[in-house]
């Protein structure tokens, strides 16, 4: 029998942390629920949103 081991776990706690982090600031910087709404769907991509915004301001 083969062991595998999870190397992911590491980056899976980060990313769950994150996301929470994530979502508490942008809950409670909405000003309705469908805000609020958009803003739990931003805290799930919010990796992407960040890398985007870094290429955009540095001209990439």
């Amino acid at each position: 029998m083969k062991n595998e081991i999870q190397q992911g776990a590491p980056a899976g706690a980060v990313y769950g942390l994150g996301f929470i982090g994530a979502a508490i600031y942008f809950i409670i910087q909405a000003t309705s629920f469908w805000t609020g709404v958009l803003g739990v769907l931003k805290a799930i991509v919010w990796p992407a949103i960040m890398v985007y915004e870094l290429f955009k301001h540095i001209g990439v």
